[in-house]
């Protein structure tokens, strides 16, 4: 467990990684007796600074949501981070890649909520009925620590979030069966990905449930407008400059976003 100067030195760091786009020492290296909670202390103070600077928190983001990403990271559950305005896109967007430092892009759905929830005993079906519409997305992953990285260091960095594209069609959650949104992503042409959404623990919204719960008894929830990425259903790619985005989400529609 680290004191309050040590997570307050540490939130220290990564926000000045994010200014400067030069990678800090990951915390766990620094204070290897660093816990979960210290963690999500750290992205804590973090987004606060932010928020100080100017910038509101419009959602949450699910990363690990793959069994796989779990075992490499040797967790048994996801993680959460923030997300804030000044990283929210939209299809078409031009982005400057030297916003971040070593970018990379993932395929999701994101979830708007129409009203306010609250667990704990929160269940898909009592996300899918808070939620007014979801829509296709992009998040964009990045690292303001140095690696090799332990989950700790993931989740004090904001669980590697970096941005959000959206784009595509509303749709509201009983409209389709959203286990069977399938996508392709392209990279300057070249389908580099393919997934379908079943593959975030076997529902898009089973991990809004997730965080729900987890959320409870820190006397906290999702607040109606929030937009909460799910998590990925596609493996990462990475980005640089000069690079073309498409990801095509079939009847849902496509996004698309270029970086220079």
């Amino acid at each position: 467990m680290l004191t309050d100067q040590q997570r307050q030195e540490a939130a220290d760091a990564i926000l000045k990684a994010e200014q400067t786009r030069k990678v800090c020492p990951q915390p766990s290296r620094t204070w290897p007796d660093m816990t979960l909670e210290d963690a999500y202390d750290v992205q804590r103070r973090w987004a606060e600074a932010r928020i100080t600077a100017g910038a509101k928190i419009i959602g949450r983001k699910i990363g690990l949501t793959s069994r796989a990403m779990q075992q490499a990271s040797k967790m048994t559950e996801p993680d959460y981070g923030v997300m804030l305005d000044d990283a929210l896109f939209y299809d078409g967007a031009r982005i400057a890649a030297g916003t971040f430092i070593k970018p990379r892009l993932e395929v999701e759905l994101a979830f708007v909520m129409g009203e306010d929830i609250s667990g704990p005993g929160c269940q898909v079906h009592d996300i899918l009925r808070a939620t007014e519409f979801v829509q296709p997305a992009l998040e964009i992953i990045d690292y303001r620590t140095e690696v090799p990285r332990q989950i700790v260091d993931t989740i004090a960095d904001n669980a590697a979030f970096g941005a959000i594209v959206l784009g595509g069609r509303t749709i509201r959650p009983f409209d389709v069966d959203l286990r069977w949104i399938g996508a392709t992503l392209s990279q300057n042409g070249v389908i580099e990905e393919s997934g379908v959404s079943a593959a975030v623990m076997g529902h898009p919204a089973a991990g809004l449930a997730w965080l729900v719960n987890k959320l409870a008894p820190l006397g906290g929830g999702l607040k109606r407008g929030d937009i909460v990425l799910g998590g990925s259903f596609t493996r990462p790619v990475d980005i640089s400059s000069g690079d073309v985005i498409f990801a095509d989400y079939g009847p849902l529609g496509a996004i698309g976003a270029s970086f220079e």
